[in-house]
Formats: C-alpha cells, structure tokens, sequence
C-alpha cells in the first residue's frame, strides 16, 4: 500500500529534521499523499524559492522515510487552466 499522511509527520532537508506536516490528505488527482508543511532553516539560511528548490526533501512516515517533492505552487493545475476552461 501506498503512503497515507495525516498530519505531524516529520519532514526532512538534507537528512535533517526542519518541520512537519500540518495539513495532509490524498490527492487523488496526483496519485498520492499531499501535505502542507511548516518548515524552518536549521543552518540559519534565509528560507526563500532557491531553498525550497534546492536540496533532498523527505518525509518520515511511522518509520520509513519517503522522498517528496516540494513546491511553492500548486502541484495540480498551477496555472488554473482546468478552472478557466
């Protein structure tokens, strides 16, 4: 079976630990869990679109790790051409 977030999941950068899951639920157009999250820099580094963008995003679920992808906009139908159609 598929990974299920609910919320207060672990989230990880680079291994290591900078927020959690607030938010999540299964996106079924995506095919799979989708969550929001809270996060915050452990180094210091300003958190703006380059980090986002940069690094190896994780998700600590019970006790396995999954890789996730991150983004700052919507991963389905970012430029609402569904809705404007």
């Amino acid at each position: 079976p598929e990974a299920i977030m609910f919320h207060g999941e672990v989230v990880l950068r680079n291994g290591e630990v900078v927020g959690d899951i607030r938010a999540a639920s299964y996106g079924h157009t995506l095919g799979g869990a989708v969550g929001l999250s809270m996060v915050e820099s452990t180094s210091g580094e300003k958190i703006n679109k380059k980090y986002i963008e940069s690094g190896q995003w994780q998700v600590q679920i019970a006790d396995r790790v999954y890789p996730a992808s991150v983004s700052l906009k919507p991963m389905y139908d970012p430029t609402n051409e569904t809705i404007k159609a």
